[in-house]
């Protein structure tokens, strides 16, 4: 059995760049000048996710008004067996931004991996994730992976002759722009050929039910949006008041998609890597977008990329999706 020392080598092992634990901060530090010296003033969402903002996040996956992630598990539990007729059990499962590993354990009985492979970019949340899952199926192969997978990464060596699987919860590809995401699929698709894709995939709904997913009543949303901050002032030495923003979020119909921002309070100056800008009361700083699918339209983006969608499955209520899109082993669009 895998102790947690072994599992924190494993993923080190892995890590982007090749045999080193990736240093985040100088690629972090040019995010947030980029951002900050704009326009656009914007940053990916993937700096929310160090230890904290990992912890964040799972609180925010348990909050009432948070419909997505109960969604997703409950879809996951029912159609398990479906889902694996489609796949196909042992399997090499590979899940991108694994974060705490929960979902994919509503999935692992009816797989029956013979390998998992969990990416995630915040390596302490990933490796604690990780000696959790192998405590609990000790006979599970869990090698975890510490990389950016929306930049540069590898994988070990795939087994012989077993498909890989790949596995993208939580609607993260919402979080992407259009290019992004058809990028990332393109990636995936030539990554898993001869397997396939498991995608979910949060769908248009009642812009009402939206508002409140992203301004819950605990203001849990609000602290993972600040923590953005809040790192960028303990890792990077950054000038800035995590307080003197205010959480934004609102539904934007013509994009279908869910903005978040950094809204600022009053003015102030920002000082990161020795050069400072400043934000008049009510400038923001734009820190993700989650965009919204139809089921029509996530099944085009994905032939485009060189998938072909195979099954989906819904709730009754049609709020979220999960796909299943096979990557053939000769690839056609998707270049």
């Amino acid at each position: 059995m895998l102790n947690p020392d072994a599992l924190a080598d494993a993923a080190l092992a892995h890590a982007t760049p090749a045999g080193a634990p990736a240093d985040h901060r100088p690629e972090f530090l040019q995010a947030l000048q980029d951002a900050l010296a704009g326009p656009p003033r914007a940053i990916s969402p993937k700096w929310f996710y160090d230890a904290e903002g990992s912890r964040l996040f799972d609180r925010i996956c348990e909050l009432p008004e948070y419909y997505p992630t109960r969604t997703e598990r409950a879809i996951l539990a029912r159609h398990a067996p479906d889902i694996a007729r489609h796949t196909g059990r042992g399997g090499e499962l590979v899940e991108f931004g694994a974060g705490s590993c929960a979902k994919v354990q509503l999935l692992l009985e009816a797989l029956q991996p013979r390998r998992y492979l969990p990416l995630d970019i915040s390596t302490e949340h990933l490796v604690e994730a990780a000696v959790g899952l192998r405590a609990r199926h000790p006979g599970l192969q869990v090698l975890p992976v510490a990389a950016d997978y929306t930049a540069d990464f590898r994988l070990p060596a795939p087994l012989p002759g077993v498909p890989r699987i790949g596995f993208f919860p939580g609607s993260t590809i919402g979080n992407f722009t259009p290019a992004e995401a058809l990028a990332f699929l393109r990636m995936a698709a030539r990554l898993l050929r001869g397997g396939g894709l498991l995608l979910g995939a949060d769908l248009v709904k009642d812009p009402a039910v939206l508002h409140a997913a992203y301004n819950d009543a605990q203001g849990v949303t609000a602290a993972f949006n600040r923590n953005l901050l809040v790192r960028a002032r303990r890792e990077l030495g950054v000038d800035v008041d995590p307080q003197a923003f205010w959480h934004g979020a609102f539904y934007n119909a013509a994009q279908a998609r869910i903005e978040m921002h950094l809204v600022s309070r009053r003015r102030q100056d920002i000082v990161a890597g020795g050069r400072s800008w400043r934000l008049e009361e009510g400038e923001a700083l734009h820190t993700e977008n989650s965009h919204k699918f139809s089921i029509d339209g996530l099944q085009a983006l994905a032939r485009l990329a060189g998938f072909e969608p195979a099954a989906v499955w819904t709730d009754p209520q049609r709020l979220f999706s999960v796909h299943w899109l096979r990557a053939p082993a000769q690839q056609g669009d998707g270049r």
